[in-house]
Protein backbone atom coordinates (compact mmCIF):
# COMPACT_ATOMS: atom_id res chain seq x y z
CA UNK A 1 0.00 0.00 0.00
CA UNK A 2 2.66 2.45 1.03
CA UNK A 3 4.39 1.70 -2.44
CA UNK A 4 0.89 2.30 -4.29
CA UNK A 5 0.79 5.55 -2.11
CA UNK A 6 4.20 6.43 -3.03
CA UNK A 7 3.56 6.01 -7.07
CA UNK A 8 0.91 7.79 -6.77
CA UNK A 9 2.59 10.76 -5.58
CA UNK A 10 5.53 10.28 -8.11
CA UNK A 11 2.82 10.58 -10.99
CA UNK A 12 3.81 12.75 -13.41
CA UNK A 13 1.43 15.10 -15.89
CA UNK A 14 2.46 15.41 -19.40
CA UNK A 15 0.74 17.72 -21.14
CA UNK A 16 0.54 16.77 -25.42
CA UNK A 17 -0.27 19.06 -28.57
CA UNK A 18 -3.29 17.25 -29.97
CA UNK A 19 -1.97 17.71 -33.95
CA UNK A 20 0.67 15.35 -32.46
CA UNK A 21 -0.38 12.79 -33.90
CA UNK A 22 -0.49 8.44 -33.15
CA UNK A 23 0.78 9.13 -29.09
CA UNK A 24 -2.98 8.78 -27.48
CA UNK A 25 -3.59 6.27 -25.27
CA UNK A 26 0.30 5.06 -25.12
CA UNK A 27 1.64 7.07 -22.07
CA UNK A 28 -1.64 7.07 -19.63
CA UNK A 29 0.01 3.65 -17.99
CA UNK A 30 2.57 5.80 -16.58
CA UNK A 31 1.52 9.62 -16.41
CA UNK A 32 -1.41 11.83 -16.57
CA UNK A 33 -1.81 12.80 -19.67
CA UNK A 34 -3.43 16.25 -21.25
CA UNK A 35 -3.90 16.68 -24.99
CA UNK A 36 -4.47 20.20 -25.88
CA UNK A 37 -5.37 22.19 -28.97
CA UNK A 38 -2.19 24.55 -29.33
CA UNK A 39 -5.01 27.83 -28.72
CA UNK A 40 -5.73 25.97 -25.65
CA UNK A 41 -1.84 25.81 -24.32
CA UNK A 42 -1.76 28.54 -21.83
CA UNK A 43 0.28 29.42 -18.39
CA UNK A 44 -2.71 28.21 -16.60
CA UNK A 45 -2.96 24.60 -18.34
CA UNK A 46 0.83 24.07 -18.11
CA UNK A 47 1.54 25.50 -14.62
CA UNK A 48 1.84 21.84 -12.87
CA UNK A 49 2.69 19.68 -16.15
CA UNK A 50 6.16 18.27 -15.88
CA UNK A 51 6.93 17.76 -19.56
CA UNK A 52 5.64 18.52 -22.65
CA UNK A 53 4.84 17.66 -26.27
CA UNK A 54 4.46 20.24 -28.59
CA UNK A 55 4.54 21.36 -32.26
CA UNK A 56 6.50 24.95 -33.78
CA UNK A 57 2.31 26.32 -33.05
CA UNK A 58 3.53 26.30 -29.44
CA UNK A 59 5.84 29.25 -28.42
CA UNK A 60 7.82 28.02 -25.21
CA UNK A 61 8.87 30.52 -23.68
CA UNK A 62 8.83 32.68 -20.36
CA UNK A 63 4.85 34.21 -21.53
CA UNK A 64 4.06 30.44 -21.25
CA UNK A 65 6.10 28.52 -18.87
CA UNK A 66 7.18 31.43 -16.51
CA UNK A 67 5.80 29.59 -12.87
CA UNK A 68 4.98 26.13 -14.09
CA UNK A 69 6.77 23.17 -12.81
CA UNK A 70 7.78 21.95 -16.72
CA UNK A 71 11.55 20.98 -16.64
CA UNK A 72 11.11 18.79 -20.16
CA UNK A 73 9.82 19.98 -23.82
CA UNK A 74 10.17 17.87 -26.56
CA UNK A 75 8.78 19.65 -30.19
CA UNK A 76 8.20 16.37 -32.78
CA UNK A 77 9.44 19.28 -35.38
CA UNK A 78 13.25 19.50 -36.60
CA UNK A 79 13.20 23.86 -35.60
CA UNK A 80 13.25 24.88 -32.40
CA UNK A 81 13.06 28.42 -33.16
CA UNK A 82 9.59 28.25 -31.94
CA UNK A 83 11.07 27.81 -28.16
CA UNK A 84 13.46 30.47 -26.37
CA UNK A 85 16.33 27.74 -25.81
CA UNK A 86 18.62 30.48 -23.78
CA UNK A 87 15.70 30.89 -21.31
CA UNK A 88 14.58 27.70 -21.15
CA UNK A 89 18.59 26.32 -20.54
CA UNK A 90 18.75 29.24 -17.92
CA UNK A 91 15.74 27.58 -15.42
CA UNK A 92 16.82 23.90 -16.19
CA UNK A 93 14.27 23.04 -18.80
CA UNK A 94 15.72 20.67 -21.18
CA UNK A 95 14.37 20.42 -24.79
CA UNK A 96 14.65 18.10 -27.69
CA UNK A 97 13.71 18.16 -30.95
CA UNK A 98 13.24 15.53 -33.95
CA UNK A 99 16.17 16.54 -36.96
CA UNK A 100 15.81 14.87 -40.29
CA UNK A 101 12.10 13.36 -39.04
CA UNK A 102 10.47 14.87 -42.54
CA UNK A 103 13.39 15.51 -44.56
CA UNK A 104 12.08 12.76 -47.27
CA UNK A 105 8.67 14.44 -47.31
CA UNK A 106 10.21 17.69 -47.91
CA UNK A 107 12.52 16.94 -50.40
CA UNK A 108 9.53 14.93 -52.25
CA UNK A 109 7.89 18.53 -51.98
CA UNK A 110 11.01 20.18 -54.02
CA UNK A 111 11.14 17.51 -56.14
CA UNK A 112 7.39 17.39 -56.96
CA UNK A 113 7.73 20.97 -57.64
CA UNK A 114 10.17 21.25 -60.01
CA UNK A 115 8.59 18.63 -62.21
CA UNK A 116 5.01 20.57 -61.75
CA UNK A 117 6.79 24.10 -62.72
CA UNK A 118 9.27 22.83 -65.35
CA UNK A 119 7.55 19.88 -67.44
CA UNK A 120 9.05 20.73 -70.78
CA UNK A 121 12.72 20.49 -69.32
CA UNK A 122 14.52 17.29 -68.39
CA UNK A 123 15.99 17.20 -65.22
CA UNK A 124 19.63 16.89 -66.45
CA UNK A 125 18.61 20.55 -68.04
CA UNK A 126 19.19 22.45 -64.62
CA UNK A 127 21.67 23.47 -62.71
CA UNK A 128 20.31 23.21 -58.70
CA UNK A 129 21.72 24.82 -55.76
CA UNK A 130 20.82 23.43 -52.24
CA UNK A 131 21.34 26.72 -49.51
CA UNK A 132 21.89 24.31 -46.69
CA UNK A 133 23.04 20.84 -46.66
CA UNK A 134 21.74 19.30 -43.53
CA UNK A 135 19.01 16.25 -43.12
CA UNK A 136 17.11 17.60 -46.07
CA UNK A 137 19.61 19.45 -48.16
CA UNK A 138 21.57 16.22 -48.46
CA UNK A 139 18.43 14.29 -49.00
CA UNK A 140 17.87 16.73 -52.08
CA UNK A 141 21.22 16.92 -53.17
CA UNK A 142 21.56 13.11 -53.14
CA UNK A 143 17.83 12.66 -55.37
CA UNK A 144 19.47 15.90 -58.13
CA UNK A 145 22.76 13.50 -58.54
CA UNK A 146 20.37 10.49 -59.49
CA UNK A 147 18.86 12.36 -61.94
CA UNK A 148 21.17 13.73 -63.42
CA UNK A 149 21.10 17.06 -62.39
CA UNK A 150 23.91 19.59 -62.32
CA UNK A 151 24.57 20.58 -57.81
CA UNK A 152 25.55 23.26 -56.47
CA UNK A 153 26.08 22.97 -52.55
CA UNK A 154 25.92 25.86 -50.04
CA UNK A 155 26.41 25.65 -46.13
CA UNK A 156 29.34 28.30 -44.87
CA UNK A 157 29.22 26.28 -41.51
CA UNK A 158 30.03 23.08 -43.21
CA UNK A 159 31.81 24.22 -45.58
CA UNK A 160 34.22 25.68 -42.53
CA UNK A 161 34.43 22.52 -40.27
CA UNK A 162 34.62 19.98 -43.39
CA UNK A 163 36.97 22.13 -46.02
CA UNK A 164 37.20 20.54 -49.83
CA UNK A 165 36.33 21.56 -52.94
CA UNK A 166 32.50 20.65 -52.71
CA UNK A 167 30.72 24.05 -51.20
CA UNK A 168 29.85 27.55 -53.48
CA UNK A 169 29.08 30.18 -52.08
CA UNK A 170 25.79 32.28 -52.24
CA UNK A 171 27.05 34.38 -55.22
CA UNK A 172 28.10 31.42 -57.25
CA UNK A 173 24.41 29.88 -56.56
CA UNK A 174 23.53 33.41 -57.58
CA UNK A 175 25.07 33.68 -60.92
CA UNK A 176 24.94 29.63 -61.87
CA UNK A 177 21.65 28.17 -60.29
CA UNK A 178 18.27 27.36 -62.06
CA UNK A 179 17.22 26.83 -59.48
CA UNK A 180 17.51 27.52 -56.28
CA UNK A 181 15.97 25.81 -52.95
CA UNK A 182 16.68 26.38 -49.40
CA UNK A 183 16.89 24.79 -46.22
CA UNK A 184 18.29 26.88 -43.68
CA UNK A 185 17.54 26.80 -39.93
CA UNK A 186 16.21 30.38 -38.73
CA UNK A 187 18.95 32.19 -37.06
CA UNK A 188 18.27 35.75 -36.34
CA UNK A 189 22.50 36.60 -35.62
CA UNK A 190 25.64 35.38 -35.96
CA UNK A 191 28.09 34.75 -38.73
CA UNK A 192 25.83 32.35 -39.96
CA UNK A 193 22.96 34.68 -40.18
CA UNK A 194 19.89 33.22 -42.30
CA UNK A 195 17.06 35.71 -41.75
CA UNK A 196 16.73 37.36 -45.01
CA UNK A 197 19.59 35.26 -46.38
CA UNK A 198 17.87 35.76 -49.63
CA UNK A 199 18.01 39.75 -49.47
CA UNK A 200 16.81 42.19 -51.58
CA UNK A 201 20.93 42.88 -52.43
CA UNK A 202 20.97 39.28 -53.19
CA UNK A 203 17.90 39.11 -55.54
CA UNK A 204 19.78 41.89 -57.23
CA UNK A 205 22.50 39.88 -58.28
CA UNK A 206 20.19 36.77 -59.52
CA UNK A 207 21.54 36.19 -63.39
CA UNK A 208 19.24 33.37 -64.99
CA UNK A 209 16.20 34.49 -63.73
CA UNK A 210 15.89 31.46 -61.05
CA UNK A 211 12.77 29.03 -59.41
CA UNK A 212 13.19 30.04 -55.56
CA UNK A 213 11.60 27.20 -53.28
CA UNK A 214 11.43 28.28 -49.76
CA UNK A 215 10.27 25.00 -47.78
CA UNK A 216 12.73 26.39 -44.81
CA UNK A 217 12.06 28.78 -42.78
CA UNK A 218 10.05 32.06 -43.82
CA UNK A 219 12.12 34.79 -42.41
CA UNK A 220 15.26 33.24 -44.68
CA UNK A 221 13.76 34.36 -47.56
CA UNK A 222 12.56 37.98 -47.59
CA UNK A 223 9.15 38.30 -48.66
CA UNK A 224 8.48 41.66 -49.65
CA UNK A 225 11.69 41.85 -52.01
CA UNK A 226 11.11 38.68 -53.46
CA UNK A 227 7.57 39.68 -54.73
CA UNK A 228 9.10 43.02 -56.09
CA UNK A 229 12.22 40.40 -57.14
CA UNK A 230 9.27 38.70 -59.36
CA UNK A 231 7.72 41.87 -60.35
CA UNK A 232 11.03 43.02 -61.87
CA UNK A 233 11.74 39.41 -63.76
CA UNK A 234 14.81 38.67 -61.57
CA UNK A 235 13.33 35.42 -60.15
CA UNK A 236 11.53 33.48 -62.69
CA UNK A 237 9.12 31.61 -60.31
CA UNK A 238 8.17 31.31 -56.54
CA UNK A 239 7.34 28.41 -54.52
CA UNK A 240 6.83 29.21 -51.35
CA UNK A 241 5.76 26.58 -48.15
CA UNK A 242 7.36 28.73 -45.75
CA UNK A 243 6.20 32.43 -45.09
CA UNK A 244 7.38 35.60 -43.16
CA UNK A 245 4.37 36.04 -40.62
CA UNK A 246 2.13 33.13 -40.48
CA UNK A 247 -0.48 32.16 -40.52
CA UNK A 248 -0.82 36.07 -41.65
CA UNK A 249 0.92 35.53 -45.07
CA UNK A 250 1.68 37.85 -47.98
CA UNK A 251 -1.45 38.12 -49.92
CA UNK A 252 0.87 39.87 -52.84
CA UNK A 253 3.36 37.23 -52.60
CA UNK A 254 0.59 34.47 -51.97
CA UNK A 255 -0.83 36.10 -55.83
CA UNK A 256 2.55 36.38 -57.47
CA UNK A 257 3.95 32.83 -56.46
CA UNK A 258 3.70 30.04 -58.88
CA UNK A 259 3.08 26.96 -55.63
CA UNK A 260 2.23 28.27 -52.66
CA UNK A 261 1.25 26.15 -49.63
CA UNK A 262 0.13 26.67 -46.32
CA UNK A 263 3.73 25.28 -44.83
CA UNK A 264 3.42 21.29 -45.14
CA UNK A 265 5.77 20.12 -47.77
CA UNK A 266 7.21 18.07 -44.29
CA UNK A 267 3.69 16.42 -43.96
CA UNK A 268 4.03 12.93 -44.80
CA UNK A 269 2.51 10.21 -42.72
CA UNK A 270 6.29 8.71 -42.63
CA UNK A 271 8.05 11.67 -41.18
CA UNK A 272 4.70 12.64 -38.70
CA UNK A 273 5.92 8.70 -37.51
CA UNK A 274 9.50 9.57 -37.26
CA UNK A 275 8.73 13.18 -34.70
CA UNK A 276 6.72 11.35 -33.02
CA UNK A 277 8.06 8.33 -32.20
CA UNK A 278 12.02 10.65 -31.75
CA UNK A 279 9.72 13.01 -29.01
CA UNK A 280 8.50 10.02 -27.26
CA UNK A 281 11.67 8.60 -27.39
CA UNK A 282 13.65 11.94 -25.48
CA UNK A 283 10.45 11.58 -23.56
CA UNK A 284 11.02 8.26 -21.72
CA UNK A 285 14.57 8.71 -21.90
CA UNK A 286 14.18 11.87 -19.84
CA UNK A 287 12.19 10.74 -17.30
CA UNK A 288 13.68 6.86 -17.17
CA UNK A 289 9.94 4.81 -18.35
CA UNK A 290 10.68 1.92 -20.52
CA UNK A 291 10.71 2.84 -24.35
CA UNK A 292 7.46 2.97 -26.35
CA UNK A 293 6.96 2.09 -29.82
CA UNK A 294 3.95 3.88 -31.63
CA UNK A 295 1.68 1.55 -33.04
CA UNK A 296 1.90 2.27 -36.68
CA UNK A 297 4.71 0.64 -38.57
CA UNK A 298 8.08 2.39 -38.85
CA UNK A 299 8.67 3.87 -42.05
CA UNK A 300 11.20 2.67 -44.60
CA UNK A 301 14.29 4.98 -45.27
CA UNK A 302 14.26 7.38 -48.07
CA UNK A 303 15.90 6.06 -51.31
CA UNK A 304 19.19 6.77 -52.70
CA UNK A 305 17.97 7.58 -56.43
CA UNK A 306 14.68 8.47 -57.81
CA UNK A 307 13.46 9.09 -61.18
CA UNK A 308 11.51 11.66 -62.80
CA UNK A 309 8.59 10.12 -63.41
CA UNK A 310 8.11 8.66 -59.87
CA UNK A 311 8.71 12.09 -58.35
CA UNK A 312 6.01 13.69 -60.84
CA UNK A 313 3.63 11.08 -59.44
CA UNK A 314 4.08 11.14 -55.98
CA UNK A 315 2.97 14.56 -55.53
CA UNK A 316 2.33 17.38 -57.45
CA UNK A 317 1.74 20.66 -55.40
CA UNK A 318 -0.49 22.32 -58.16
CA UNK A 319 -3.31 19.62 -57.79
CA UNK A 320 -4.56 20.88 -54.82
CA UNK A 321 -2.65 22.41 -52.14
CA UNK A 322 -1.63 25.80 -54.11
CA UNK A 323 -5.63 25.84 -55.28
CA UNK A 324 -6.65 25.27 -51.63
CA UNK A 325 -4.09 27.97 -49.83
CA UNK A 326 -4.83 30.67 -53.15
CA UNK A 327 -8.73 30.57 -52.39
CA UNK A 328 -8.38 30.56 -49.04
CA UNK A 329 -5.79 32.21 -47.21
CA UNK A 330 -7.74 33.18 -44.13
CA UNK A 331 -7.59 29.25 -43.46
CA UNK A 332 -4.01 28.84 -43.34
CA UNK A 333 -3.77 27.05 -39.95
CA UNK A 334 -6.75 25.09 -40.70
CA UNK A 335 -5.25 23.92 -44.07
CA UNK A 336 -2.53 22.73 -42.07
CA UNK A 337 -3.89 21.44 -39.39
CA UNK A 338 -6.33 19.27 -41.33
CA UNK A 339 -3.71 18.43 -44.32
CA UNK A 340 -4.26 14.69 -45.08
CA UNK A 341 -0.85 13.10 -44.95
CA UNK A 342 0.60 11.80 -48.37
CA UNK A 343 2.81 9.09 -48.43
CA UNK A 344 6.75 9.35 -49.32
CA UNK A 345 8.26 8.52 -52.57
CA UNK A 346 9.77 5.10 -51.94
Amino acid sequence: VSFIIHMEKLRMKILVENKVPFLHGLLEEYADVDYAHPDEITPQRVRDVDAMIVRTRTRCDASLLDGSRCRFVATATIGTDHIDLPWCAARGIAVANAPGCNAPAVAQYVFGTIAALRPALPMTAHTLAVIGVGHVGSIVARWARSLGMRVLLCDPPRSRAEGGTQWCSLADAAREADIITFHTPLTAEGPDRTLHLASEEWMLSLKRKPLVINAARGPVVDNAALVRALDRGLVGDAAIDCWEGEPHISHALLERAAVATPHIAGYSREGKWRASQMALDALTARFGLPHIRLAEDAPLPAPDSVTASAVAASYNPLLADTPALKAHPEQFEQLRNDYSLRTELH
